[in-house]
């Protein structure tokens, strides 16, 4: 059962299903595609050794400093259980905070527990100074 808030209360309104007018032959096109951004694409810095991964980077301008750094995802990409959401102000480009950031939580919260490779990115991210003008990380 889903829960919203701290004390888990279930809010109904966040359990009822809503159906799109979009014919489902148009979603598996999406999702592979959202798959190979993170295999092949922008957001390689969200790879997670085996959890099959679907994603999209963005980058929101900024016109007075570093540009914002966004991700949105879920997994696994067959039967997902998670869906996520992360904006980093001034990160720059999504691939370069965002999706690391994500991959992290997303680890986390299905393996309940981070790999090596997910220790060392979450020590990266913690130790990093994201508003140090276009800073970059490579993963």
């Amino acid at each position: 059962m889903k829960k919203i808030g701290d004390n888990g209360s279930k809010k109904a309104e966040f359990l009822e299903l809503n159906n799109t007018d979009v014919d489902p032959k148009h979603f598996q096109p999406i999702i592979n595609a959202m798959e190979q951004v993170v295999l092949n694409g922008t957001g390689r810095s969200a790879q997670i050794d085996s959890i099959s991964l679907c994603g999209k980077t963005g980058t929101v301008e900024n016109k007075s400093f570093n540009d914002h750094s966004v991700f949105i995802a879920f997994a696994p990409k067959e039967n997902p259980q998670i869906a996520i959401a992360v904006y980093v102000e001034y990160g720059t480009w999504g691939g370069t905070w965002a999706a690391p950031i994500a991959s992290v939580m997303i680890e986390q919260y299905l393996n309940k527990k981070l790999s090596e490779k997910g220790i060392k990115k979450k020590n990266s991210i913690e130790s990093a100074i994201i508003l140090s003008k276009k800073s970059d990380f490579s993963f």
